[in-house]
């Protein structure tokens, strides 16, 4: 019997810039994955400025779903995570993004094909604040220089869909 492994979801929330959310298709398909859904992104969707860095995943961008909230974005899901470039002081455990792959595909072969994990990004600038992380259930965290944390969305969800796609069974 083959193994059904259910593929992550990748949220962005309030993005600021159409051609980065091109760019976050981009490396999705990279590495297999293919669900986008957008919280609010600034600039309205769709948007024709998505489509030329996304290149050939186009689908990808043709097919994100947009949501006027995080809670309606994960209402289907049964893990979530929220990507951070710091730790913050709350009360949801951290792992890294190789540990959230690890844990997303051992779920999804031991519970079912059903089990639905979500990884949210923030806005550029920012990240995500403290009322999106609330909807998290475990904080996800890029070890970086601890000096220089700072990643562009697109390289945030590469990093991630790298370590799924690398831990996949």
């Amino acid at each position: 019997m083959a193994i059904i492994v259910k593929k992550p979801i990748i949220i962005l929330v309030q993005t600021q810039m159409a051609a980065n959310i091109g760019m976050c298709a981009r490396a999705m398909l990279n590495c297999s994955l293919t669900e986008l859904r957008l919280v609010s992104p600034r600039d309205g969707w769709p948007n024709p400025e998505a489509i030329s860095p996304a290149t050939d995943a186009k689908h990808i961008i043709e097919s994100a779903k947009v949501y006027a909230t995080l809670s309606e974005a994960t209402a289907d899901c049964h893990q979530v995570y929220a990507a951070t470039a710091r730790i913050r002081h709350l009360n949801t455990p951290a792992v890294t993004a190789t540990e959230a792959a690890a844990e997303i595909h051992h779920k999804s072969q031991q519970d079912n094909a059903d089990y639905q994990a979500a990884i949210i990004f923030g806005p550029e600038a920012s990240g995500l604040d403290n009322d999106s992380m609330s909807h998290a259930d475990r904080l996800m965290h890029y070890p970086m220089n601890p000096d220089y944390t700072s990643l562009n969305l697109a390289q945030a969800v590469l990093l991630f869909s790298w370590e799924w796609w690398k831990s996949r069974p």
